[in-house]
């Protein structure tokens, strides 16, 4: 159950070169809470990602983790309390699969220590927990980018972290798989583990996150529950588009659906 903030933003401005890309954006994230971060494209989505991860310095604001600036942790220590899933892998070496989600527990490695049978315990649960265990010796450059995708949530649940970030998880996976990594999101949630994902779906944001943060144009139009949040007027605002939105008797959770044809043109 959430309680109390787990990450604080406050009047978070970002710029590359002069263009300021983020504008005063403050958001606060609960402890144990399930966060997505929704917007159009350009909007900014995954600058804020960006700088919640530490990848990129805001101009000004400040950024809190257990009220704590972020500044001050060193990257070992963030390391095992943020794990982070960018949108494309980064690793461009030939490494297997199961030696790229063992990297995901070189924070908790001395200088020069190899790793023991617990880190090969974690790292064989992650696998399997994202079905990835029968890619542990293929070289992660052979695999799709679902695949990679897979395995780099994979090394991010072996750092056992207290906060997860993604950026578009679901982007390369098909349908079934989609649903599968946000099931395993959820799971992680209900354990205690805080999850921030960047979307684009409204409809997968509001069936597995318990809050929603909008974004448009680098500035946040607000945070809240999906009921809250997920009305014909604030979608018209932000997509510039209009909408049906109703509860699904399913699951009991806001359904979205867009009226092409009524395109908003402003």
């Amino acid at each position: 159950m959430a309680s109390g903030p787990k990450l604080e933003l406050k009047g978070i401005n970002c710029f590359y070169g002069r263009t300021q890309v983020l504008a005063g954006v403050d958001l606060t994230v609960p402890d144990g809470g399930f966060t997505a971060i929704l917007g159009p494209n350009g909007s900014g989505k995954t600058t804020l990602f960006k700088a919640i991860a530490r990848r990129l310095t805001p101009k000004s604001g400040s950024i809190r983790l257990d009220g704590r600036s972020i500044t001050s942790y060193s990257s070992r220590d963030l390391a095992r309390e943020i794990a982070v899933v960018a949108q494309e892998s980064s690793i461009a070496f030939a490494f297997t699969a199961w030696e790229v989600v063992l990297m995901g527990r070189t924070p908790y490695l001395g200088r020069l220590q190899t790793e023991s049978e617990h880190d090969h315990e974690v790292v064989r649960a992650a696998m399997e927990l994202t079905g990835t265990l029968s890619l542990r010796d293929r070289p992660i450059t052979d695999l799709s980018g679902g695949e990679k995708q897979s395995v780099m949530i994979a090394q991010a649940l072996a750092q056992e972290p207290g906060l997860f970030i993604l950026d578009e998880p679901t982007q390369h996976l098909d349908l079934s798989r989609q649903l599968e990594m946000m099931e395993l999101l959820k799971r992680l949630n209900s354990e205690g583990t805080t999850i921030i994902v960047v979307l684009h779906d409204l409809n997968m944001a509001a069936r597995y996150a318990d809050t929603l943060a909008l974004i448009k144009e680098g500035r946040m139009v607000g945070a809240g529950p999906p009921e809250q949040l997920l009305t014909p007027e604030v979608i018209r605002e932000v997509f510039d588009v209009s909408a049906r939105v109703d509860i699904d008797e399913e699951t009991a959770r806001v359904r979205v659906e867009v009226l092409a044809a009524e395109l908003v043109r402003r």
